[in-house]
């Protein structure tokens, strides 16, 4: 009875991993990114054809704002769509396991037997799991279709944290420009984006796998390369440069 009970609390830590953290991680970096990135372009670009700061802070504070909502638009679309396509394919391992069940638990008896179980513990995990329908199901869900398990507010929850990362991503390389004229504000902006993409790229390795200076060199180089781009574009009009 004690290893079965010890079986039974294996198999539900493995299908409730927590994936929580890992999601909020991915929204921030997403939108922050994002945000840095796009507002810096923009401001480089509207600084080199322009010396006029009110120019440029409306411009940025038009990107920052427009940036941010449809960042979480995005993200709020894109995790409903995942969150549908989980549902459809949870209602349809339903149904297989209501009219299939035996095809249902050879299935979970060769995905254990690929993870190296055999003999009589194999067939312990699989009773173990058949005997209850919703870790049978989430185990199909998990280990034969490679779909993570969703809440029904994990949109509204991604798009809120994407949209708030997006704004404070943009802010970022904005507020050199409330207090300084063009030029020290670009040279400010530059910096203090650079080194705010190297220190996110450097947490995301820290937290998963990597080298934490290699990922904040990355980050930094991308983003910088991307948000010069908009200052190419500012060249472009043959004007005054920064």
């Amino acid at each position: 009875m004690r290893e079965r009970k010890e079986l039974e609390a294996l198999v539900y830590n493995a299908l409730h991993r927590e994936t929580h953290k890992g999601n909020r991680l991915s929204d921030v970096i997403l939108g922050g990114q994002d945000g840095i990135v796009n507002v810096l372009g923009v401001l480089l670009g509207v600084a080199a054809a322009s010396q006029d700061v009110r120019i440029v802070l409306a411009a940025g504070l038009a990107a920052t704002f427009a940036e941010s909502i449809s960042m979480a638009a995005v993200a709020y679309t894109s995790k409903l769509s995942e969150l549908e396509f989980y549902v459809s394919e949870m209602k349809r391992e339903q149904d297989e396991i209501k009219r299939k069940p035996e095809m249902e638990k050879e299935e979970i008896r060769q995905i254990y037997r690929e993870k190296g179980f055999n003999g009589h513990l194999l067939e312990e995990i699989v009773k173990v799991i058949t005997s209850d329908r919703k870790v049978w199901l989430e185990t199909m869900m998990s280990d034969e279709l490679k779909l993570s398990k969703m809440d029904e507010g994990r949109p509204l929850k991604s798009s809120f944290l994407v949209g708030i990362s997006a704004l404070v991503g943009s802010l970022i390389p904005l507020v050199p420009f409330f207090f300084t004229s063009i030029q020290p504000a670009v040279y400010i902006s530059l910096a203090v984006s650079g080194l705010t993409l190297f220190a996110v790229g450097a947490v995301k390795a820290s937290i998963t796998v990597g080298s934490w200076s290699r990922s904040g060199f990355q980050m930094a180089v991308i983003g910088m390369v991307s948000a010069l781009a908009g200052y190419g574009i500012g060249l472009l009009f043959q004007v005054s440069a920064i």
